[in-house]
């Protein structure tokens, strides 16, 4: 006996007989529906032409002798209901076919369908919605608007039935580079929300800063928080950096905005960062509670012997946080100025008096107004927040304000009943470059409770391990109840690890064996991945994995903000706010040509 042959696992085996007989069994079809159609068309002519009763369904005369069946029929009409228009239907179906097969091939079989995606579908998804949004209440879950049913992910094929997150869902998505996650996430979810807005990036323009500026300027008062000048725009407003540090764990976790800025989490803990994180928030402790200005920090700190801020704590009744100071300012010279050295190059942007100048109070009345995040929480308004990465960027005041706007907004839920109504929606764009907030893990188990829906976005599965850590970015990924993966992802260990989570499905393999007696053929079922590595690694652009809590996973087709109805408005707008951008850059330039870098 011969070895057995194996099929392909993907695809089953066919013997030469079986193909005859497909074949045979399609061109019969194809003959009998296109019989079926010259039979319909050609007594539809008869009856409008009035040439005849209806003849008997026999397809086969119809097609083949139809001057014998309606003999009354001119023949240009004839022709045209027997051959041309059955032809034009069958070509229409063969093409709607192959794109719906083709849709159907995009979805390896394993993955979820609409059924198993049912609660983040239109109609369950409302109902979530009504439930958790008190201003909902007594509508319709057909009644209620799409874009108050939950965040955008994307569609699903076949149907292009649109997919929801719901407002208690938080996102986290990691996307390579270009692979869509500003056009097909970021942007269509802020000129979706039905609420108030944060987003974080180190891009303005021709990017999400310009093509929902216009959009969310329709909605409330947008706030620009640019000390770096990535917009070029004039300063209108100004945070006070210090609003929550009167507390001694206020005061921490803004020092900790400054410490996680400068160092990556390998290298957090250690002594000097340690012992440079106390003194910045024993610093920043008495300034607040003195109110002074966060510059006064920066003349304590270049001047240790001060005993300032050690008098301030004092008188403030903190005499542990004073006497920690007091320790530290009186130890070994070179201990402590390596500790003052330290936290100077952490607080290092505020050197730059046009960085200060958005996070202290202005020096005159003028234009410029105060933002405050516990009123934020309540409107409409958006927040932008624009800082390079880098060395020297801006990035501990983007993250502590975005970490004081969530907060702000979790203390307001609490006054309204536990959650807000219209939620709040923080997309944390280069979050692991511009906006790393330490504990964002710990944060992401209760802000959608809350009502505050964050969605971070990062390029890669180990950009989010050099800030937070393996076990941090562990947390994340896990407290996060909606994951979208995209295109490029070429980490090998994250990507294997995506195939495991989507596990494995049935295929069946067909082994044929030939003998002196014939052929025998075998079917037995094998387990193979649903999608593996190098499929993950190859997802087209535009797509994403999602892998939502309690649903298997499905691949979904993002759903950009140039391919919808009002994409010509919204691009016109952008392509005016990026002009504007352009303008500012360039007039910058030619005064400081002018009059030199004072200017």
């Amino acid at each position: 006996m011969s070895p057995a042959r194996t099929s392909t696992p993907s695809t089953a085996t066919a013997t030469g007989t079986d193909f005859l007989l497909y074949l045979m069994l399609s061109v019969a079809g194809l003959g009998m529906g296109a019989g079926t159609l010259a039979w319909l068309f050609s007594n539809a002519a008869n009856t409008l032409t009035r040439s005849g009763s209806w003849a008997p369904y026999e397809p086969t005369d119809a097609l083949l002798h139809p001057h014998e069946v309606w003999p009354h029929l001119p023949q240009p009409v004839l022709i045209g209901a027997c051959y041309v228009l059955p032809a034009f239907v069958l070509v229409a179906a063969a093409l709607l076919g192959a794109k719906v097969w083709l849709r159907l091939r995009r979805n390896p079989k394993g993955l979820a369908d609409q059924r198993d995606l049912a609660d983040l579908m239109p109609k369950k998804i409302a109902a979530k919605a009504i439930d958790l949004r008190p201003s909902l209440k007594g509508t319709k879950p057909k009644d209620v608007v799409p874009d108050d049913r939950g965040v955008l992910l994307g569609t699903l094929t076949p149907g292009a039935r649109e997919v929801r997150s719901s407002w208690e869902d938080v996102i986290l998505a990691i996307m390579a580079p270009r692979s869509g996650k500003t056009s097909g996430l970021a942007i269509p979810a802020i000129l979706r929300a039905p609420g108030p807005v944060l987003l974080t990036s180190n891009k303005a323009a021709r990017d999400a800063y310009t093509a929902t500026l216009a959009a969310r300027a329709e909605a409330g008062t947008v706030w620009t928080l640019d000390p770096q000048q990535i917009a070029h725009a004039p300063q209108t407003m100004w945070w006070d950096i210090l609003a929550d540090a009167h507390d001694l764990a206020g005061a921490r976790r803004l020092a900790g905005h400054f410490v996680t800025a400068s160092v990556d989490e390998s290298n957090a803990g250690d002594f000097w960062s340690t012992a440079a994180a106390n003194t910045l928030t024993a610093l920043f402790l008495a300034a607040a509670r003195d109110r002074r200005p966060i510059t006064d920090v920066l003349a304590w700190l270049a001047s240790p012997a001060d005993r300032s801020p050690i008098d301030l704590l004092q008188d403030a009744g903190l005499d542990a946080v004073a006497a920690q100071l007091q320790g530290t300012v009186a130890g070994a010279v070179e201990t402590r100025d390596g500790i003052f050295e330290t936290a100077r190059q952490y607080a290092s942007c505020l050197l730059d008096p046009a960085i200060a100048a958005w996070v202290t109070p202005p020096s005159g009345l003028g234009k410029i107004r105060e933002f405050k995040p516990e009123a934020f929480a309540t409107g409409k308004d958006t927040l932008f927040l624009l800082s390079k990465d880098g060395g020297g960027s801006a990035s501990a005041i983007i993250a502590a304000a975005a970490d004081a706007v969530m907060r702000a907004a979790v203390i307001q839920a609490e006054r309204d009943g536990g959650r807000l109504d219209a939620p709040l929606l923080a997309i944390l764009d280069e979050a692991a470059n511009v906006c790393k907030i330490a504990d964002l893990p710990d944060l992401y188990s209760h802000l959608g409770s809350r009502g505050v829906i964050p969605i971070t976005i990062l390029q890669s599965y180990r950009q989010g391990v050099r800030v937070w850590g393996e076990a941090g970015m562990d947390a994340l990924w896990s407290a996060a109840t909606i994951k979208l993966v995209g295109s490029g992802i070429d980490d090998a260990d994250f990507a294997d690890k995506l195939s495991r989570l989507v596990g494995d499905h049935d295929v069946r393999t067909v082994s044929v064996s030939t003998s002196e007696s014939g052929k025998s053929t075998s079917v037995s079922m094998r387990q193979e991945r649903v999608l593996p590595a190098d499929a993950i690694r190859a997802l087209r652009k535009g797509s994403a994995l999602l892998l939502a809590t309690g649903i298997r996973p499905a691949l979904l087709d993002l759903k950009p903000w140039y391919r919808e109805p009002d994409a010509d408005r919204l691009g016109a707008a952008s392509a005016t706010a990026t002009a504007a951008i352009t303008e500012r850059a360039l007039a910058k330039s030619r005064r400081r040509d002018d009059f030199g870098p004072a200017a």
